[in-house]
């Protein structure tokens, strides 16, 4: 499960407006050594052999429109963004051959200008374009000291929304028989079943995307764009917020470009160390923490669906959702499956401030309604309004096939899915373990980075924030990704994925002052997010 925080803030926000009208949302695995590519410049001021004009190029800027997806275009009309591509190689280990154009979008500084504020929203395959309107278009995030001191930048990753080549391995039909199949049969026949989908999912990006994207499309070389854009904008050095896996991106940038840092704020961070299947048992276990989190608030109500004790909500809540593997439930023309009913509840997990509408969800599926359990479905899985999907899906598939260890012996799958399941038992459909190989089992092409501690030496400070009651992220990989890159952490009490620019005055003094001033929290600093 995944979902970059800032988009998944805005999303539930909307959807919790619609549903109150109707009840009237990897590891940080830096870059492995690579002996083919270009090395990192030794410098500041040194440029990898073959990428000047890269390095040196002009950006011009103009009118987002063009730029914007169905989702963006109000966002990206308004004459306070600008726009512009920077190009990059395809491959940098061979720079003259097809390159890669990546959608960058700015919010230029109202006062005395720092430098730009690179923003990741995480995912991957979340647009940072699309991050900035979210994260400073209104409110505190549009008036606060991060808007005045820097242009605040938003670059959409190679594969990602504007940028071109472009991942997309489904068309919107493949898409709605994609969320139908089931894989919860544990049988010989339901694994080769499920097998077989994920080898043609395989097929269908390497046929429509070309391995040679598929092969370039990681953090790695998403850190490589990171010092090209760096250099771009005019900047000496990167001052960088990145959320979820965005603290992957910035963790790895920090390992092959420690002299281009100048300041890196990592939120709800991922462990650098830790393997593939390690994190995927800790994110489980997060979020089942968030589901007895949200059951005993549940519970505290009198109307509560899953009743009024929170030690037997998981038995409840199977009990309702289960019957859904044998009978899909009509939602107007289309149907809610077991697998949309619990991604629209993990969906909802992610912010506390969602957990009204995920128990009106809940309390109408038990009443034969599955319209709320299918909105924050689809806002999970990038579907809009008009039925089309957006990419951050398959971009996530995509850069994690190249990001993640690559697992396909029968015993360590097994295994690895018993854990995973027993640590989430909210999302256990009851028919036992799918040993199933996943999707980047059949990967074209290897993976390009590997999990280690980061050798980050001559780094300058920096600064992790942790949220105890964070889902996706648990808080220990926090603590961890702190430790490896000798910095900052700055805890935070709350039950949600994030907290930079999420409403907290603490957390958010404490990050502006670093990243306008260089000024690290005090060791031991310490905040909690609204109720």
């Amino acid at each position: 499960m995944r979902r970059s925080r800032p988009t998944a803030l805005v999303l539930l926000a909307a959807a919790l407006t619609v549903l109150t009208a109707c009840s009237s949302p990897a590891p940080a695995v830096p870059v492995a050594a690579d002996a083919s590519a270009a090395p990192a410049p030794a410098s500041v001021d040194a440029v990898p052999a073959g990428l000047t004009r890269f390095y040196t190029q002009k950006l011009t800027w103009g009118p987002c429109a063009s730029f914007a997806g169905p989702d963006d275009k109000a966002a990206f009309a308004e004459k306070r963004y600008d726009c512009t591509r920077l190009e990059v190689p395809l491959d940098y280990a061979d720079p003259a051959r097809p390159t890669a154009q990546l959608g960058v979008l700015r919010l230029k500084a109202t006062g005395d200008k720092i430098g730009s504020l690179v923003v990741n929203p995480g995912g991957p395959g979340a647009s940072g374009m699309s991050a900035v309107p979210s994260l400073f278009g209104s409110g505190e995030g549009a008036e606060g000291p991060l808007t005045k001191r820097f242009d605040v930048v938003g670059l959409d990753p190679r594969g990602v929304g504007a940028s071109t080549p472009t991942i997309d391995c489904l068309t919107d039909a493949e898409w709605e028989v994609e969320r139908g199949d089931l894989d919860v049969d544990p049988s010989p026949a339901g694994v080769a079943q499920t097998e077989e989908e994920n080898r043609q999912y395989a097929q269908r990006c390497t046929d429509r995307v070309g391995a040679a994207v598929l092969a370039n499309v990681g953090t790695r070389d998403a850190a490589r764009d990171l010092d090209v854009l760096r250099a771009a904008v005019g900047d000496q050095k990167l001052t960088y917020l990145g959320y979820s896996y965005g603290t992957r991106l910035g963790s790895t940038y920090a390992e092959d470009f420690p002299q281009n840092v100048r300041a890196l704020v990592l939120d709800g961070a991922l462990d650098p160390s830790q393997t593939t299947v390690e994190r995927s048992v800790a994110q489980a276990a997060g979020f089942q923490q968030a589901f007895d989190a949200f059951a005993a608030e549940c519970a505290k109500q009198g109307d509560c669906p899953l009743g009024a004790d929170p030690a037997k909500a998981t038995a409840a809540f199977q009990a309702i959702t289960r019957p859904l593997v044998d009978r899909p439930l009509a939602v107007g023309p289309r149907k809610l499956t077991y697998p949309d009913a619990i991604t629209g509840v993990t969906q909802a997990l992610y912010v506390s401030s969602a957990w009204p509408a995920l128990a009106q969800g809940i309390s109408a599926l038990a009443k034969g309604d599955g319209t709320i359990l299918m909105l924050l479905a689809d806002l999970y899985l990038d579907r809009r309004a008009d039925g089309s999907y957006g990419n951050a899906i398959e971009a996530f598939d995509v850069i994690s096939c190249v990001d993640e260890q690559r697992i396909t012996d029968p015993a360590a799958i097994a295994d690895g899915a018993a854990r995973e399941l027993a640590a989430a038992p909210y999302r256990d459909a009851g028919r036992g373990v799918v040993a199933a190989r996943d999707k980047c089992a059949f990967w074209p092409v290897p993976p390009t980075s590997t999990p280690h501690t980061p050798n980050v030496a001559g780094l300058p400070p920096t600064v992790v924030v942790s949220t105890t009651g964070d889902p996706a992220t648990p808080y220990a990989a926090g603590v961890d990704l702190a430790k490896a890159l000798g910095g900052t952490l700055l805890r935070v009490e709350g039950e949600q994925h994030g907290a930079v620019l999420s409403g907290s005055a603490c957390v958010d003094d404490a990050v502006s002052a670093y990243l306008v001033d260089l000024t690290v929290p005090a060791s031991g600093t310490a905040c909690r997010l609204a109720p």
